[in-house]
C-alpha cells in the first residue's frame, strides 16, 4: 500500500489466471518459524501489544484515504473463531477530524515496526477480503519511515471494485506510486471475498516472489528496476490495514454497505537458522505431499509439540504443507524433520514431527511405488483407518500396497 500514490492504477506488470501447480514451491532448505500470530485469543481481545502498534489518524496517509485509525476494540479485535478482525466503520461517535472535515468512517492499522522487523525469509497471511466500492484491504511492509527511499514491499493489495484480483508491489527510489513495479493475480472463479486464501512473499537478497495460496505469480528481480535502486537490503516491518477511500480504489458510493471485516487467520515469518544467506537460500519454497482422501500431509498442528502425531489436512498451498526432501533421507517441513518416535518398528506407532538429527528414526524413502517408507522399521507411512477426513492420524504399517498408504510428492511422480 503506498504512502503516495500517483495516478489510479498501480499495474505495471501482467495478469495471471490461476498459474498451474508446476509453479509452486520447491524448498532448498528447512525454514523456522520466526514469529507469527494465530489470533486464537477470546472474542472482543485487542491484538497483542507486544507484536502489533497501531498507526492513528485521519490524515489521509499520502493517498487522500477517508478513513480515521483507531485504537478501538470497534476497529481491530478477536472474533473467538481464531481471527483477527479489522473492521471499516461508516461512524464517528467522537467527534473525529479528517483532512477533509468530520470523519466519516473508522478503521483499524496495525503494525510490528519495533517489534518485529526482518530481513528476507517467507512473510504469510490467510485472510478473508471486504467487498464493495471504495474499500482497500492490504498486508503489506516497509523499510523505515522514509518513503520510497527504504522501499516498500505490498504482499497483497486489493480494491473494492476488483473482487477477483490483488496486487503484488515494490515502491523504492524512481520506482513509487504510479510507476510501480507490480503483477496482478486473478482468481478463475469467485472472489477473495468468498472465502480464506493465503498471500505471502519469499524475499531473498535479490529477488522477491509472490504467491497466492501457495502458488507462485510473479517474481522481481534488479533487473526489473528499471533507473531506480534496489532497496530491500534491510529489515523491514509490515503492516495490516483496512483503508476507506483514496486515489486508487476511489470513494464509497450508495451501494458499499457497511461495516465491512478484513479477517485475518493467521500472520507468519519464517527464516532460515543462522544467517541471512541460509534464509536467502530457503525461500525458494517447498512441495506438498498429498495421499488418501485427496489430503495433505500438514505439519502445523504437530510442531513445537513432541509427540503431536502429524495428520492429513484439506490442501491449502501454506507453508506447513510445503516439504522438502533435501536428499540426506530426512522429509522437512517448517524447520522440524518427519521422525517416528524411539526409532520404533511397531505397527501403530504415530509419525510426527521433530527436532533434526539425522538419526534413524528420521530417515524415509519414497519410492518408484509412491509407498513412503521408513527406512528403519521398513514400513510406510499410513492413513490410520482409511479416514478421508481433515484430521486423518497418521502412522507407521506394514506395507500393503493400500491406497491410504501411497503418496505422491510435487517433485515426484
Amino acid at each position: 500500500m503506498a504512502i503516495a500514490l500517483l495516478g489510479l492504477s498501480l499495474v505495471t506488470g501482467f495478469a495471471v489466471l490461476g498459474p498451474s501447480p508446476s509453479t509452486a514451491r520447491a524448498e532448498q532448505q528447512p525454514l523456522s518459524l520466526a514469529w507469527g500470530d494465530e489470533f486464537d485469543e477470546p472474542a472482543g481481545t485487542l491484538p497483542d501489544r507486544s507484536k502489533w502498534r497501531y498507526d492513528i489518524g485521519g490524515g489521509g496517509w499520502g493517498n487522500n484515504e477517508l478513513q480515521y485509525y483507531t485504537d478501538s476494540g470497534r476497529n481491530a479485535a478477536m472474533d473467538g473463531e481464531g481471527n483477527l478482525v479489522i473492521t471499516a466503520r461508516q461512524e464517528n461517535p467522537v467527534d473525529l477530524q479528517c483532512h477533509y472535515g468530520r470523519c466519516q468512517y473508522t478503521s483499524a492499522r496495525l503494525l510490528t515496526a519495533g517489534l518485529h522487523e526482518q530481513k528476507y525469509g517467507r512473510f504469510e497471511a490467510r485472510m478473508k477480503l471486504p467487498s464493495g466500492q471504495g474499500l482497500w484491504p492490504a498486508f503489506w511492509m516497509l523499510g523505515g519511515t522514509t518513503w520510497p527511499d527504504r522501499g516498500e514491499i505490498d504482499i497483497m493489495e486489493n480494491i473494492g471494485r476488483e473482487p477477483r484480483d490483488v496486487h503484488g508491489t515494490l515502491h523504492g527510489p524512481g520506482y513509487s506510486g504510479g510507476n510501480a513495479v507490480s503483477s496482478r493475480y486473478v482468481l478463475q472463479s469467485g472472489a477473495f471475498t468468498d472465502d480464506f486464501h493465503t498471500f505471502g512473499v519469499d524475499w531473498a537478497p535479490e529477488a522477491i516472489s509472490w504467491y497466492v495460496d501457495g502458488v507462485k505469480y510473479a517474481q522481481k528481480t534488479l533487473a526489473d528496476i528499471r533507473g531506480g535502486k534496489w532497496v530491500f537490503d534491510h529489515p523491514f516491518f509490515m503492516i495490516l490495514n483496512l483503508a476507506v477511500g483514496g486515489s486508487w480504489p476511489g470513494s464509497p458510493t450508495s451501494s458499499t454497505l457497511f461495516p465491512q471485516r478484513l479477517l485475518v487467520d493467521y500472520v507468519r515469518v519464517w527464516t532460515a537458522p543462522g544467517n541471512d544467506a541460509a534464509t536467502a537460500a530457503a525461500v525458494a519454497g517447498g512441495d506438498p505431499i498429498a495421499g488418501y482422501g485427496d489430503r495433505c500431509i500438514d505439519g502445523q498442528r504437530a510442531v513445537g509439540a513432541d509427540e503431536a502425531q502429524l495428520t492429513m489436512q484439506r490442501c491449502d498451498g501454506t507453508a506447513a504443507q510445503a516439504w522438502s526432501l533435501p536428499g540426506d533421507g530426512t522429509v522437512r517441513v517448517l524447520g522440524q524433520c518427519l521422525d517416528v518416535p524411539g526409532a520404533s518398528t511397531v505397527d501403530g506407532t504415530v509419525v510426527r514431527l521433530a527436532t533434526c538429527s539425522g538419526g534413524e528414526a528420521q530417515q524415509f524413502v519414497l519410492n518408484d511405488n509412491r509407498d513412503l517408507v521408513h527406512a528403519q522399521s521398513g514400513k510406510c507411512v499410513d492413513v490410520r483407518d482409511w479416514i478421508k477426513a481433515d484430521g486423518a492420524p497418521l502412522q507407521i504399517w506394514q506395507c500393503t500396497g493400500g491406497a491410504n498408504q501411497k503418496w505422491r510428492h510435487g517433485r515426484s511422480n
